[in-house]
């Protein structure tokens, strides 16, 4: 089979189409949970802390150099571990909702499987019933 009408089987498939689908929603997902962090559950966690704002929360390693005009020459070199906690927190909240998605997905895959019945062959079942009467 060539590489070409292996690809061609490979995107007729659906497979590609589901990967693109999950992408753009996952996108969209991490920018509403994002959002969420930033604007929903920060704020009250910083107010909580004393009115800290997380996103501004950073180690200056070098100050910024600054001529007598007021215009910046050099940059500050900061650490911005604020953006960082907001970030991990972020990453928590999607780990979870995929964690929970994965576990509803495998206990339907398991009830499918409880659900699936198995046909006796003819040959056992006749043996069976002549085994019971028999018994009889």
């Amino acid at each position: 089979m060539g590489l070409f009408s292996e690809f061609k089987t490979f995107v007729s498939k659906g497979n590609v189409l589901d990967l693109a689908i999950g992408v753009i929603i996952g996108s969209a997902f991490g920018k509403i949970v994002s959002s969420f962090v930033a604007d929903i559950i920060m704020p009250p966690i910083g107010m909580a802390l004393g009115g800290v704002n997380f996103t501004e929360l950073k180690t200056v390693l070098r100050h910024a150099v600054v001529d007598a005009s007021g215009k910046v020459i050099s940059p500050a070199v900061t650490v911005n571990y604020g953006n960082f906690f907001q970030n991990v927190i972020d990453f928590l909240i999607i780990a979870f909702v995929i964690f929970m998605a994965i576990k509803a997905i495998n206990r339907f895959k398991r009830k499918e499987e409880v659900v699936v019945v198995v046909e006796t062959p003819a040959e056992i079942a006749l043996l069976t019933e002549i085994r019971d009467l028999l018994k009889k």
